[in-house]
């Protein structure tokens, strides 16, 4: 007969069982805290992000850290350009300098704006999605942005916008002299999607971070926006004079020391035909985008279908800010990063 040198599963006290199920129960329930911990909360149930921040989730992909110096550069710089197509742009004698940056760094040759209209495409680069704009008519948007993302984290951000005045306006257009370089123009607020955000607009200490191009320092933030009047974006003027601007603009970055571990992006809001990413007619046209970093070589080019949710993506995984709606689905631009 087999001897056991303790009570028998029978004969064992009722304690001993009941404590051996209160440490079961009881690791069972960690184990399960742990895995909700591991859960997103749904949007705008209690304890999970409000309903009007249900796009900006953290990003699988990002890697950043959120400190200034950031995964793959410092300080970025964004010029918008207006309305012109890829090949009213790359090849034109009528705009030298673009096409000496082209040769000199390098160029996205499938990037697509996302539809027609700028002010529809200037607030989807800050928020990943129009927010339903079709038109330049003036609007107010209570949506979390890519400027929100950068504040949250203790970074930094800018805009630079050609005749702004300043103080928090929040007019539809303003007529200036020559703000820096450049012809003398309009500003308009369209082109400005910054001041469109409530919690921008109502608060002096953020629009004040919304200054005249005449204030430019490329050394100020993480990311710059620079929007240049409508004789100088194309928007009014020719190819040739928005090649003059930038051609007196642009070393202002390039020259700088914050350069270093810089990088820009000079691309159009939207072009002449409707090209999309997902083919024709589904979209604001084939636009350029160029861009310019120390470590980007002579030619480089990048054939990857993007738009400007490859942009605020690019931007967002740099820091690891997490992504904002329709940038969660898009790819940043790779081939433009150093590694």
């Amino acid at each position: 007969m087999r001897r056991w040198s303790g009570a028998s599963p029978r004969s064992r006290p009722k304690g001993s069982l009941l404590a051996r199920a209160a440490l079961a129960i009881g690791a069972l329930a960690i184990a399960t805290v742990a895995l909700w911990a591991l859960l997103p909360t749904a949007p705008g149930v209690a304890g999970g992000p409000s309903a009007s921040r249900v796009a900006d989730v953290p990003s699988p992909a990002a890697s950043g850290t959120g400190s200034p110096s950031g995964r793959w550069f410092t300080h970025a710089y964004v010029i918008m350009m207006e309305n012109r197509e890829y090949g009213q742009i790359v090849g034109n004698p009528a705009a030298p300098y673009l096409n000496h940056l082209i040769a000199t760094y390098g160029l996205d040759t499938r990037y697509y704006s996302v539809t027609h209209g700028s002010q529809p495409d200037y607030v989807d680069l800050l928020a990943g999605t129009t927010l339903g704009v079709v038109d330049n008519t003036l609007r107010n948007f209570s949506a979390p942005t890519l400027l929100d993302q950068l504040d949250r984290r203790g970074l930094s951000w800018h805009v630079y916008a050609q005749d702004y005045p300043g103080h928090c306006f929040a007019g539809a257009v303003a007529t200036g002299g020559v703000d820096l370089v450049g012809a003398p123009g309009t500003y308009e607020r369209a082109h400005n999607p910054a001041i469109s955000f409530d919690a921008i607009r109502t608060s002096p200490t953020r629009c004040a971070d919304i200054s005249p191009l005449a204030s430019f320092d490329p050394a100020a933030a993480n990311v710059e926006f620079i929007v240049p009047n409508l004789a100088n974006d194309m928007d009014q003027g020719s190819v040739a004079a928005g090649d003059a601007f930038l051609r007196a603009f642009v070393p202002r970055i390039l020259a700088s020391p914050a350069f270093a571990h810089g990088i820009l992006f000079i691309t159009w809001d939207e072009g002449t035909t409707n090209a999309g990413a997902a083919g024709p007619g589904t979209g604001g046209g084939h636009v350029p985008l160029i861009a310019a970093a120390p470590w980007i070589g002579p030619g480089q080019r990048s054939g990857r279908i993007a738009t400007e949710h490859s942009l605020l993506r690019t931007l967002e995984d740099n820091w690891g800010l997490g992504c904002l709606a329709g940038a969660c689905s898009a790819a940043d631009l790779q081939a433009f990063l150093a590694r």
